[in-house]
């Protein structure tokens, strides 16, 4: 996975009010009804971690092995109030090595999925059928199905203006050898003139509906219906009980 040390300078300044709304719509009312504890897997910046922490009242693990990003992960929760960092438990190792074993009833993995290749994603679901108890939910959003036919240029972000500086990214995605690579090129300009430039991409690998179901069926996981047109969602059956 990619180490997000270009990104994490940009990513809460043109990205975080967008991806607040969007965590609170998809996964604040699953965060609610959960009496286990709730696995933010890749946290990032922390912003479904919050989002997770303010709608539910049980622990919350979140795992973030990029040291870019946890850095902002650790600083957006000690902004937060000293009960809910009491509640959160911060991992700076891959889920398969964080010792989690029957430990969540919710499992949210955002804009994370996409980004595994397929072995990384077959044994990802894996260690999160191992973390989720039975009848533990999990919501991640659903990687591309087909890859893009050429080149495209995505919705860009920001500006955003801090002091005399303006802070923007172009995004484009296009097809590159079986993957959708998208490319974030990030810039600062003062008064028109352009002070820094950055890019960083990143891969998605493509999965069917059909696909997912395989794997996740492989690991333990049954396809349930998502709350969101954008999300798939699995769960662990009660039977698997009998069976772990």
């Amino acid at each position: 996975m990619n180490d997000y040390r270009v990104s994490a300078e940009f990513y809460d300044l043109l990205q975080a009010e967008t991806d607040r709304r969007l965590a609170e719509r998809r996964f604040a009312r699953a965060a609610a009804r959960a009496r286990r504890a709730v696995l933010d897997i890749g946290a990032g910046t922390g912003i479904v971690t919050e989002v997770l922490l303010n709608a539910s009242g049980v622990p919350v693990h979140a795992i973030e092995p990029a040291p870019a990003m946890r850095a902002a992960l650790l600083s957006r929760l000690a902004a937060l109030g000293a009960d809910r960092r009491a509640r959160v438990t911060v991992h700076a190792e891959p889920l398969a090595s964080a010792g989690l074993r029957q430990t969540a009833g919710l499992a949210i993995a955002s804009n994370v999925i996409a980004c595994l290749d397929p072995t990384t994603r077959r044994a990802a679901w894996r260690d999160i059928a191992t973390a989720l108890v039975p009848g533990g939910l999990l919501l991640f959003d659903s990687p591309p199905t087909v890859l893009p036919e050429g080149p495209e240029e995505l919705v860009p972000l920001g500006p955003v203006r801090v002091g005399p500086d303006q802070y923007s990214a172009t995004v484009t995605r296009c097809p590159h050898r079986g993957v959708e690579r998208v490319v974030f090129t990030y810039r600062v300009e003062r008064e028109g003139r352009p002070l820094r430039e950055a890019s960083e991409r990143f891969d998605l690998w493509p999965a069917t509906p059909e696909q997912l179901t395989r794997e996740l069926a492989a690991a333990g996981l049954s396809v349930v219906r998502a709350p969101d047109p954008g999300l798939t969602a699995a769960w662990r059956p009660l039977a698997d009980a009998t069976r772990r």
